[in-house]
Order: C-alpha cells, then sequence, then structure tokens
C-alpha cells in the first residue's frame, strides 16, 4: 500500500485536485490519501467563510468538510489532519510523525493569487524530500464553492 500526502487549504473543493487524486488512483489501486489542511491564519485566506477568526478551527471544519466531499465523490481519505500555518512546517511536521508517504499532491490557487507559489512550495518540498510532487492549480475563476 502506498499512501500520498495532499496538501491544500482553499482549493480543497478544486476538481482538478479530485481528478489528480484519481489519476494517482488509476496507476496505483492500492494508493491511499491523507488530506493535510495547514492551519493558515485567517487573515492570509482568499475565501473568508463566516465570521471564523480561529485559523485552527477553520482548517479542522474545511478538512471534514472536505473528507465528506471526497468520499461523496468517490475518492475516500484514510485521515485527514490540520497542521502548522506553513505549509512547509506542515508537511514536515506531518512526515517526522508518520514517515513513508509515496509522494505528495498540492494544489495551489493560481500564481498571482498564491501565497503557497511566492514560497516556492512545489518545488521545496520536491527539492527537501525526494519524492514525486504533483502541482495542481487552481482554475482562475475558482471559488471555493459550497461544501457538504
Amino acid at each position: 500500500m502506498t499512501r500520498y500526502l495532499v496538501v491544500a487549504h482553499e482549493t480543497v473543493t478544486n476538481p482538478e485536485l479530485l481528478d489528480q487524486v484519481r489519476a494517482v488512483r488509476e496507476q496505483d489501486a492500492e494508493a491511499e490519501f491523507v488530506l493535510l489542511v495547514p492551519a493558515t491564519p485567517v487573515r492570509h485566506l482568499l475565501f473568508r467563510r463566516g465570521d471564523e477568526h480561529d485559523a485552527e478551527v477553520a482548517a479542522r471544519k474545511l478538512a471534514d468538510r472536505a473528507r465528506a466531499l471526497f468520499a461523496k465523490r468517490g475518492v475516500p481519505l484514510s485521515d485527514v489532519r490540520v497542521g502548522a500555518p506553513d505549509p512547509v512546517a506542515a508537511i514536515d511536521g506531518e512526515v517526522e510523525v508518520d514517515p513513508g508517504y509515496a509522494g505528495f499532491i498540492i494544489s495551489t490557487l493560481p500564481e498571482e493569487k498564491s501565497r503557497w507559489l511566492r514560497m516556492d512550495l512545489p518545488r521545496t518540498v520536491r527539492s527537501k524530500y525526494g519524492l514525486p510532487v504533483y502541482h495542481v492549480v487552481a482554475p482562475q475563476d475558482f471559488s471555493l464553492g459550497d461544501l457538504p
């Protein structure tokens, strides 16, 4: 069994992310996926929902809703986790606690909107771990939309 770490926050409902997870599973029917949602500070969020002010609570709600959405779309997640606010630190923390991932699937906003791309997250993770990194960019007109 191979495990992949799916890292997303505001783009967790991006249909292209689901397509990428399905594509990996088509190549490896035994693949399992763990979703990691960094607890991004609310002030950094492009799609702020409601009156949520606590980053960890917001990330947990998003992770739980995403689990339901992925399952509904035929892509069950073996686990969902909330990580550190910084995505690199969140990934490092996850890999330290639970090593053995075969690769990463990172979903970001488009370049001009993405803090993660400004910090060059996909390249950083690829060079740090030497594992495959699938990078999915949300379309320009992407919005968080309604979660279950």
